[in-house]
């Protein structure tokens, strides 16, 4: 399922690509998501508090209707950061 279909702009999903190409922006990400796990990406309130973080960290503000789309979004990937076929999944999607 598509990004969009879950209501993410297309744009903001291009502006953070844009600003993940800056090392030090990507490394800061990187830290944040450091250890995450599969369960914590099914935590509503864990998944909403990492993305505040990520957000703040790249200075994208978000509206509350974009941070409740992406938590949903997030959910519904059934996302495990350790298996490989989930992060090229993941990636292919935002290429």
């Amino acid at each position: 399922m598509s990004y969009q279909q879950f209501g993410i702009p297309r744009e903001l999903v291009e502006r953070i690509k844009v600003k993940l190409k800056n090392p030090i922006a990507k490394d800061k990400v990187k830290r944040i998501l450091d250890g995450v796990t599969k369960y914590d990406l099914q935590d509503k309130a864990k998944v909403s508090t990492l993305l505040a973080k990520v957000a703040k960290a790249l200075n994208e503000p978000l509206s509350p209707s974009q941070s409740s789309n992406i938590v949903q979004f997030v959910l519904a990937q059934k996302i495990d950061p350790s298996n490989t076929f989930h992060l090229l999944k993941l990636w292919g999607m935002f290429r």
